[in-house]
């Protein structure tokens, strides 16, 4: 299934960030923990309509790692994978490697 956002919504797949204990115990992300707040873009829309009718360009793109508002995404899961829709203002940082 392919996703198409619509104006300036982001759809993210969440990374997961397990944590190793000092023991080497593996503790997955979803232990006593909050929502993801990084994720990978996996499509954007086409940007916000602006007042004189043109499209504002989108400052993401479909593959760059980016860190979002804890509460902002909505959640919804295809084909049992979860994936997270956004708009691009709740994106706070892009993840340089």
């Amino acid at each position: 299934m392919k996703l198409k956002p619509l104006s300036d919504n982001v759809v993210v797949k969440p990374i997961s960030r397990e944590e190793i204990t000092k023991s080497g115990i593996i503790l997955p992300d979803t232990i006593g923990k909050e929502k993801p707040e990084q994720g990978e873009i996996i499509a954007i829309g086409p940007g916000k309509v602006k007042d004189d009718g043109s499209r504002q360009a989108m400052d993401v793109a479909v593959g760059q790692k980016v860190m979002f508002k804890k509460y902002s995404p909505d959640e919804f899961k295809i084909d049992d994978e979860e994936y997270l829709v956004l708009a691009q203002g709740d994106i706070i940082a892009v993840i340089e490697d």
